[in-house]
């Protein structure tokens, strides 16, 4: 295995030399490369990390790339896009290291969710940023897009690949595709969806329509057979939310469907029971979500309210106020009652819990590993991300704008209930994002180059 990496990433050193941009698109595209993973010096290391390393490597060296002199000069410059932000975010992130005690794992962390996407958004403002570099871009997730949802559906078909049996089982199962866990595939997939989406607006080759229509419809089909209810509800109201802003037509249309939507949830009462225990997290997955917030928000208060529990460290940290397991509410108004007073009921609605990675909530994830700052850091990012991306739309009419405002909305939507952004593919693909509107923007603002 290790010959085979080595030799792909010989070949894909060559190209980065020859030809950087595809080099560029060829990671984009394989987001999912980084489970593949080696070692060198015993420094762990994925497929995804090499290929953002080699690139930057080869970005600075290479002739048609940066300057190093360049570095001194200021004539004809503007700053990166989010700069500010960006400086902010290392050194927090280095302050998080700290906090973890300086161990491999942060130094890790750190390295591949924050440094290295970091790499991947200069690399991508400075070579990508314009409109054909932009088209390539989006092109290249979907291609992603479209290995990722066909396994998906293989899986869902034949439940091969599937590694929990709980899952892989005909009448329990989800699909994870080439990920570990089902939620990831919503994860992956639903910021692209509204990418695709957007971009069907801008193509009129009927072959490119075809393509993105497929893809996004594969996709949709890949998230419902992962059964990722956070990406759903994220979908459901990012799309009416572009509609809205969209145009008139579209506005009206999303208002009728939205009503008749929730007539017809309303009107089924099993389905009206069904929708309203999961947006109120009264079921299985919402309660011991609920639980993870209880451990993280005491672990926080207890000692840890400013600098959180540092890079990779949230696990150890929040264990003394881990509570090993929790009684399940349910709508028996006796529950209480019942649970005082009969240990069968008690061993019925006994739910064992685990202690997870992640508190399952985007801004607890970033406030338990960056602390309160951190957290408030990344709450200003996608703001400042929301509101450039809708009024840039309302100004220009430019639906890559819309669409990366879509995107952005299901991360943040779907991340109230999971982990968005602390997973190599994840938080490369946020800093995609990034780089989408500030290139975007720069065109539009400005031709001055960086």
């Amino acid at each position: 295995m290790i010959i085979l990496i080595i030799l792909f990433l010989a070949l894909f050193t060559i190209l980065a030399w020859k030809k950087l941009d595809w080099a560029l698109l060829l990671t984009i595209a394989t987001l999912p490369s980084y489970l593949i993973r080696f070692q060198v010096i015993n420094i762990p290391m994925t497929l995804l990390e090499g290929m953002i390393l080699i690139a930057f490597i080869v970005w600075v060296l290479a002739k048609d790339g940066l300057k190093i002199k360049g570095l001194f000069k200021k004539e004809g410059r503007r700053a990166y896009p989010y700069h500010w932000e960006i400086i902010a975010v290392l050194i927090l992130a280095w302050a998080g290291i700290i906090v973890a005690g300086i161990k491999p794992e942060a130094l890790g962390i750190f390295k591949a969710y924050f440094f290295e996407p970091i790499l991947l958004f200069i690399l991508i403002i400075n070579k990508l940023r314009d409109e054909t570099g932009q088209k390539k871009i989006i092109y290249a997730l979907t291609i992603s897009a479209l290995i990722v949802s066909l396994l998906a559906i293989y899986q869902k078909i034949t439940g091969q690949f599937i590694s929990n049996p709980f899952w892989a089982n005909a009448e329990t199962r989800r699909v994870v595709s080439f990920f570990g866990y089902p939620n990831a595939v919503g994860l992956f997939l639903a910021p692209l969806i509204m990418l695709m989406t957007g971009q069907l607006f801008k193509v009129s080759k009927l072959k490119e329509k075809i393509f993105f229509i497929s893809t996004i419809i594969f996709s949709l089909l890949a998230i419902f057979f992962a059964k990722s209810v956070g990406a759903i509800i994220g979908l459901l109201i990012a799309t009416f939310v572009c509609a809205v802003l969209a145009n008139k037509k579209l506005r009206l249309t999303a208002i009728i469907l939205a009503i008749i939507t929730i007539v017809a949830i309303f009107s089924v009462a099993s389905l009206r029971t069904s929708v309203i225990s999961k947006i109120t997290l009264n079921d299985l997955s919402g309660q011991i979500r609920q639980q993870q917030w209880t451990e993280t928000k005491k672990m926080l208060v207890a000692g840890h309210f400013w600098q959180g529990a540092g890079l990779s460290n949230y696990q150890a940290t929040v264990a003394p106020y881990h509570q090993e397991g929790i009684f399940l509410k349910n709508s028996d108004p006796n529950w209480l009652t019942k649970i005082r007073t009969s240990e069968e009921f008690r061993k019925q609605m006994w739910q064992p819990t685990e202690i997870y990675m992640y508190p399952h909530n985007i801004f607890l994830n970033f406030w338990s590993e960056l602390g309160l700052l951190g957290a408030l850091l990344f709450t200003w990012i996608i703001a400042k991300f929301l509101w450039q991306s809708s009024t840039l739309y309302l100004k220009e009419k430019n639906f890559l704008a819309l669409s990366l405002f879509g995107a952005m909305l299901v991360i943040l939507i779907h991340g109230l209930v999971d982990v968005p952004y602390f997973k190599n593919d994840l938080s490369a693909l946020f800093w995609i994002l990034i780089a989408l509107l500030g290139g975007l923007r720069l065109r539009i603002n400005s031709k001055t180059k960086i």
